[in-house]
């Protein structure tokens, strides 16, 4: 087996933050607005921690002015669509949580193409340095590791792979397209009094090759995040797929969907 992720200075929290559609927003005295938290501790999972620091931050005020508000709803989301879970009510908090399970097992079928877009900014390491540009072997060595090391701590153990044959693998899928922008952002630290940028690249790139294995764990991204600071909302990624095997004809390839 192929050595696992290098040790880290500072353990990943379980838990990300999924917000981006309040940017810039104020919401008006008697409004209501949601926000996701994406939470990987399997084992004892805090969901009574969450609730009570969430309800007491609303009491106390959020964002720049400090505006109070009430918790009223907390639900449990599931990936295969289904209807919500409601855990708390505004009152009480329910018992049972069951986690999802997401399989990293490959694709049933052939995959070709798959484009993905960075929704919040995003900074990916390549060989110690910040990454140019998202190249797969890249991507996919940072969301391998990311995935591991929460298992690792959070979960059922760290992922039980070859590590390095699937970076080799990984570093023979192209990048055939890429349209990227750099974004600035920062925020400020209310302990400490200090700015932090949260800055990265965001938008889309495109990738071809032989992908079905490669797939689940770009799902798997989609809540987890990729690549630094995730827990504040950087490294959100979304995907789309095309099926199929590589074909040197392009008029004869299958649409993304």
């Amino acid at each position: 087996m192929g050595a696992g992720p290098s040790g880290l200075a500072d353990l990943p929290r379980p838990f990300v933050f999924r917000a981006k559609h309040l940017d810039g927003r104020t919401a008006q005295a008697g409004t209501r607005f949601h926000f996701d938290v994406n939470l990987f501790q399997v084992r004892d999972p805090p969901i009574p921690y969450f609730v009570l620091a969430f309800a007491q931050l609303a009491r106390e005020g959020l964002g720049p002015g400090r505006g109070r508000a009430v918790l009223e709803r907390v639900e449990q989301l599931h990936v295969d669509g289904g209807p919500p879970t409601e855990i708390f009510d505004g009152r009480r908090l329910q018992d049972a949580v069951r986690p999802s399970v997401l399989s990293l097992a490959p694709a049933d079928e052939p995959i070709s193409g798959v484009r993905v877009r960075f929704l919040t900014p995003t900074e990916l390491k390549s060989e110690q340095e910040l990454a140019r540009q998202p190249e797969f072997g890249a991507l996919m060595a940072r969301i391998r590791d990311r995935l591991s090391t929460l298992s690792a701590l959070y979960g059922a153990g760290a992922l039980k792979m070859d590590f390095a044959s699937f970076g080799r693998r990984a570093a023979a899928v192209r990048l055939v397209h890429c349209d990227l922008e750099l974004v600035e952002a920062q925020r400020l630290s209310r302990r400490t009094g200090r700015r932090h940028p949260l800055g990265g690249f965001v938008g889309v790139a495109a990738y071809e090759g032989e992908l079905r294995e490669f797939v689940p764990f770009l799902q798997a991204a989609r809540f987890s995040g990729v690549g630094r600071q995730t827990t504040w909302g950087k490294g959100e990624l979304d995907i789309q797929v095309r099926k199929g095997g590589l074909t040197e004809n392009p008029a004869k390839a299958q649409a993304y969907g």
